[in-house]
């Protein structure tokens, strides 16, 4: 049975033409089939999971596990985070000023609460270890946000030649509230009008890429700011190869 956590649906107004969403053509995508095949393994296995709730939203492949964390691997991870915080980039940040105003760092890989949760995380998804970028704490003080953004990278951008060496496109986001927040700091799943508040443990998981391996265009979300109190999440992010 799935354990109960806040969701909250709104109505927003959609392009006519999803088509402008896109930002590539599935030729264009050096990583379709291997994001393809990735995305079937992982719905497949999420499918006999007892604890996973898909999101009611048949574009976008969202879910959630409540207590995915216990509290005291919640409250260290805080801890780290507020060791390493430093004010966050974007990887064409100069294009892109007051886009993202929170704090954020790459926690230590070799502490056991972190080796644990990439572990709870492969044993949940079945993507090795090796594929995941490290670890990134953030932090969102009152006011602080993140405006709408997708996780995949654009294949023409400038940047994405080192990405791809890097262990390629992104294939899954895994992103862990660790605390509950007084008022605000929602995920905004901007495109197809679903909120999820802040719950303490909370695991959100989603498929960056539709089912054929092309980017998923319904995964744009937005940090939505915080209102009162502060706000913490660990984020792991998934490539299709080792990343490096």
């Amino acid at each position: 049975m799935s354990h109960a956590f806040p969701l909250l649906r709104k109505t927003i107004d959609l392009p006519s033409n999803s088509d402008t969403l896109l930002p590539m053509t599935a030729a264009a995508h050096p990583d379709r089939k291997a994001l393809a095949r990735i995305g079937t393994a992982v719905r497949e296995r999420l499918a006999t999971h007892p604890r996973v709730r898909r999101m009611p939203e048949d574009r976008a492949e969202i879910y959630a596990i409540a207590d995915f964390l216990p509290a005291t691997a919640c409250a260290h991870l805080m801890a780290m985070i507020d060791a390493v915080a430093c004010p966050s980039n974007l990887v064409d940040n100069a294009l892109w000023p007051n886009y993202r105003t929170s704090y954020s760092g790459d926690i230590n890989e070799a502490d056991a609460c972190v080796r644990d949760l990439e572990a709870r995380l492969t044993a949940l998804t079945g993507i090795a270890s090796a594929c995941g970028e490290s670890a990134q704490g953030q932090r969102y003080q009152c006011g602080q946000y993140f405006d709408e953004h997708c996780d995949w990278f654009d294949t023409s951008a400038g940047y994405w030649p080192d990405e791809r060496r890097c262990g390629g496109q992104r294939s899954w986001t895994a992103m862990v509230y660790l605390n509950s927040v007084d008022e605000g700091g929602m995920t905004d799943f901007t495109r197809v009008a679903l909120t999820v508040p802040p719950c303490a443990g909370t695991l959100l998981l989603w498929n960056n890429a539709l089912p054929d391996g092309t980017p998923n265009p319904w995964t744009m979300h937005a940090a939505r700011p915080v209102v009162r109190g502060v706000k913490y999440v660990v984020t792991k992010w998934f490539r299709t190869r080792t990343w490096q």
